[in-house]
């Protein structure tokens, strides 16, 4: 079955059509030339499916859309998966750094929605999650913050990922995460 190139562009759209995109920030910078200034943007995007696919892209270009174009379609080559607990919130709570920045990010139980700051609320928005508390430290650049949330996020691990990674079944390790949380509460009593 041969596709013409209309097959192909239509192909490509429905594989686009399934992400979401955030513009998480833009930087202006000028180059002053004889004639005046010379306008440069920079514009830093998040794009992700919302069922635990997300990539964030960096692009550079003398217009606005042109950088948010390129900017996506970096962030569409480099998207990491990432396991979600019910599809809704992290398995564990992780901690992610990149340069000065530090960001803590912690599992939450159902209604509590996405307590987080500008960057991580995008990362977040785009990758499906609806519960989540997060807290950044130090840096406040927004590609930091970006960059060190994206860190945590690859080492987010799933009790299957941990099962087999120990040659055990996933019953084992999640009934030993409920009887640790039964001791505690044992030993507060």
């Amino acid at each position: 079955m041969a596709r013409g190139p209309q097959g192909r562009d239509r192909d490509r759209d429905d594989r686009d059509s399934e992400f979401v995109d955030k513009l998480v920030h833009i930087n202006r910078v000028a180059k002053v030339v004889k004639g005046g200034r010379r306008f440069g943007f920079a514009a830093l995007v998040v794009v992700g499916d919302q069922k635990g696919r997300v990539g964030f892209g960096h692009g550079k270009a003398r217009e606005v859309p042109e950088a948010i174009r390129k900017a996506t379609e970096s962030a569409k080559r480099n998207l990491v998966k990432v396991p979600l607990r019910e599809g809704r919130t992290l398995h564990h709570d992780v901690r992610g750094q990149h340069g000065a920045g530090k960001v803590i990010l912690r599992a939450a139980p159902p209604g509590t929605g996405i307590i987080a700051g500008g960057p991580m609320r995008a990362v977040f928005e785009t990758l499906g999650i609806q519960d989540v508390v997060a807290k950044s430290l130090g840096s406040s650049n927004p590609y930091n913050m970006v960059r060190a949330t994206f860190d945590a996020l690859r080492h987010e691990d799933s009790p299957r990922g941990v099962a087999a990674r120990r040659g055990k079944k996933v019953s084992e390790i999640v009934s030993r995460r409920r009887d640790q949380a039964g001791d505690g509460a044992e030993a507060q009593a």
